[in-house]
């Protein structure tokens, strides 16, 4: 495998347990790679399946069948086969994430909140912090908050925050959730811009952008997931 991502024959449905265990399908038959480098953009309307494919992807729900590969340490992994503490080296060390919202944690500063998985790759505290200083001033969140728990903060600065944590790493595979949905246009420039900072350092990139002009900005590829739906949603 040559890429960073393949995604191979993979199909998903839903049990509705409360409504007598009818099979809800949401995918069948995902197949598609992303490049070292490449930014692919999930296509398609509202509800057809962009972002459980994403959480498919990062190992939050199971697959029912197919393969999802990844170039982790030097071996190909089987993320939709392999045992949970492999997945979790993986997200450490390979496979990053940019949800649309911030899981907050109690009385944790924001700075230390996106210093953190630098702290959990090895790395020195003290340095950590300071990038996670450059990433914030970068996204325009003023100093004064860096030492406030994220919890009290708006939608938008949880955003920054939120972005700030998942680009501070060197993973070599970058998924995006929706990370540029809660800012202003001053943001927004800003992330198209890590973005292609991401890319020209040889990250494999897979995000959903409902904003039109960052797709467009930052997309090299428009994947219609509406080609693997079992079901038609009308646009």
């Amino acid at each position: 495998m040559a890429t960073p991502l393949v995604v191979s024959e993979v199909s998903k449905s839903f049990t509705m347990h409360l409504r007598d265990g009818i099979r809800l399908p949401v995918v069948s038959d995902v197949a598609f790679s992303v490049a070292s480098g490449e930014c692919v953009v999930l296509g398609g309307p509202s509800g057809i399946g962009k972002s459980s494919l994403l959480k498919m992807i990062y190992g939050n729900y199971a697959v029912d069948t197919g393969q999802i590969l990844i170039r982790h340490d030097g071996r190909i992994v089987d993320l939709a086969a392999t045992d949970p503490r492999t997945v979790l080296k993986v997200r450490r060390h390979t496979l990053g994430y940019v949800s649309q919202f911030l899981r907050t944690v109690p009385r944790v500063a924001a700075i230390d909140v996106v210093a953190e998985p630098l702290v959990a790759r090895g790395e020195d505290a003290g340095t950590a912090r300071e990038k996670a200083g450059a990433l914030l001033a970068r996204l325009n969140l003023p100093e004064a908050l860096w030492q406030l728990p994220p919890a009290t903060f708006s939608g938008g600065e949880q955003q920054r925050v939120n972005i700030a944590r998942g680009f501070i790493t060197e993973h070599t595979i970058l998924l995006l959730d929706e990370p540029t949905a809660s800012l202003d246009a001053r943001n927004r420039a800003v992330v198209v811009g890590m973005i292609a900072e991401k890319k020209k350092a040889g990250v494999a990139l897979l995000g959903i952008f409902h904003d039109e002009e960052v797709r467009e900005a930052v997309a090299d590829r428009i994947l219609d997931v509406q080609q693997f739906s079992p079901r038609k949603i009308a646009a």
